[in-house]
């Protein structure tokens, strides 16, 4: 695939065959963004799960010390009160079977989806629309619960959600290239802490195999997965 001139000259200031620290990697991913808008960084990691075990799936959320930069589109599956409360905490969209059928025709313009446990019935219908875009609500992640004031609230501050996909393969945004270095680094460690945290008791070997951080549009930049303490700049000053 042929890259722009931009890419080429971003992938010449990365050396391929260096781990980068949290902190430098991110600084680096500031610097080498080649578009003229304000980009999204993410995090990619491979795990080492068997992701054909059920038992291996890495998945949970995170809340981002900082948030994304970005306001997800949350749309809330309810009725009644639920759904008034929804829209006082700030849901895009709120609704029931007239949503439901609307998303069964393709329409996909949200970014995250929460139901009250009673609609999941309707909502399970759509596990082939939601499923492979990773937003179907489920309980473990806070998005299937009747306190939908609180799950929006936390989605629209910052929460995220990851799940690992048949390759064992994680991806996640922590942020903007707007963002501080500072900033981007405490979002990576907190969702990298989440991650460590959820670790398979079943997994073997090597759990972190590989890390990489990388801007829309950019190149990535190898991270040691082996520095999962002291990432941020107040540990790095703690540990000089």
């Amino acid at each position: 695939m042929k890259r722009s001139k931009a890419y080429r000259s971003a992938a010449e200031k990365i050396d391929a065959d260096k781990l980068y620290a949290p902190l430098d990697a991110v600084r680096l991913a500031k610097e080498t963004s080649s578009t003229k808008y304000d980009a999204t960084v993410e995090v990619a990691f491979r795990l080492g799960i068997d992701p054909r075990k059920a038992d291996q799936m890495v998945r949970g959320t995170v809340n981002l010390p900082h948030g994304t930069g970005k306001t997800a589109r949350v749309l809330v599956f309810a009725t009644g009160d639920r759904a008034e409360q929804a829209t006082a905490a700030g849901a895009d969209y709120v609704g029931s079977d007239d949503l439901l059928e609307k998303v069964q025709g393709g329409w996909l313009d949200f970014d995250s989806v929460v139901a009250t446990p009673d609609l999941m019935g309707k909502v399970g219908r759509l596990g082939k629309v939601l499923g492979p875009r990773g937003l179907m609500p489920n309980p473990k992640t806070g998005t299937v619960t009747m306190d939908v004031a609180k799950a929006v609230t936390e989605i629209k501050g910052g929460k995220i959600e990851f799940r690992s996909d048949k390759h064992a393969n994680l991806h996640f945004i922590i942020g903007k290239t707007s963002f501080s270095e500072q900033n981007l680094v405490e979002n990576y460690a907190a969702a990298l802490e989440e991650v460590l945290r959820l670790k398979p008791s079943s997994a073997k070997g090597r759990y972190l195999r590989k890390a990489t951080v990388a801007t829309t549009m950019g190149p990535g930049i190898p991270v040691d997965p082996n520095r999962t303490r002291n990432v941020t700049l107040a540990d790095e000053a703690e540990s000089a």
